[in-house]
């Protein structure tokens, strides 16, 4: 940025248009989102502004403000991490912010086990046709009935941005951008991260068919590492969701073998399944 814009007026409408309708977990996803990609003049201007509605969801079951505040930036400061930056440097307290890495990691887990669903999404579930609904109980009988954790990500920020609790797939497996067949996820089998994605027993990745080939052999690859097993993705159930007939049909030389083994990833995803 050039610091052509000296008020960050856009900024604020942003948040303050978000903060009507989206839950207090997404807006802290979006204020960590604006202070990566859109660079405020005045960082600790929105953070005041809108630490309020940012800390809703926290004090219903907290009654400290500062244990609120420290579990605020904590959420915060969570996703601006897996962006590759640190919270510190954009000042938003007279200190540096500094969190317990053992209470950090159990929070990422505990963040995800406490995500709210809205009713409206909850009540979708009796909307489903009879293969729908077969999945869709299966899927939850495993998951919620013991109480595990399930990570939902889509290939596009917009899909992502519905889903209660969602991320990107490259902001939450640490896809590289390009990548190839040795490609893997840059995660650290002693991060919070790696911690988090196998406590997972369920991830759904939305928009599937919109990615490469590649980029979900990287996260295979990646699940049996931090998982220690040669199971297809470390023995996650996993649910691929999209529709091929929004894909255009490329016609370049070279590519239709890429889309035929792209389809051939999907078409062997099925079965791993029913193995749970």
């Amino acid at each position: 940025m050039h610091g052509l814009l000296q008020r960050d007026s856009c900024l604020e409408d942003c948040l303050h248009e978000a903060s009507l309708y989206q839950m207090p977990s997404s807006l802290r996803r979006l204020f960590a989102t604006i202070l990566v990609y859109c660079n405020p003049n005045n960082p600790r201007e929105l953070w005041e502004h809108f630490e309020e509605q940012m800390s809703l969801d926290i004090k219903k079951t907290e009654n400290d403000t500062q244990n609120v505040r420290y579990q605020v930036l904590r959420s915060i400061s969570s996703t601006i991490e897996s962006m590759g930056k640190d919270i510190n440097s954009y000042q938003l307290l007279d200190e540096d912010i500094i969190f317990d890495n053992d209470e950090f990691q159990s929070r990422e887990i505990n963040d995800e086990l406490n995500v709210e669903i809205p009713e409206e999404d909850v009540t979708a579930s009796e909307r489903l046709n009879t293969e729908q609904q077969q999945v869709y109980n299966a899927v939850m009988d495993i998951v919620r009935s013991n109480g595990a954790v399930a990570l939902a990500t889509a290939s596009l920020g917009v899909a992502a941005s519905i889903l209660p609790g969602g991320r990107t797939a490259h902001s939450r497996f640490k896809l590289p951008l390009d990548a190839d067949g040795k490609s893997t996820c840059c995660v650290s089998k002693q991060s919070a991260l790696a911690k988090l994605l196998c406590a997972a027993k369920l991830i759904i990745w939305d928009e599937a068919p919109m990615t490469r080939k590649q980029h979900i052999e990287a996260l295979d690859k990646m699940l049996q590492d931090i998982n220690d097993t040669t199971l297809p993705f470390g023995g996650k159930v996993i649910v691929f969701g999209g529709d091929f007939r929004q894909v255009l049909p490329v016609v370049q030389k070279g590519t239709r073998q890429e889309q035929i083994n792209s389809s051939l990833v999907y078409s062997y995803l099925w079965p791993t399944l029913t193995k749970f």
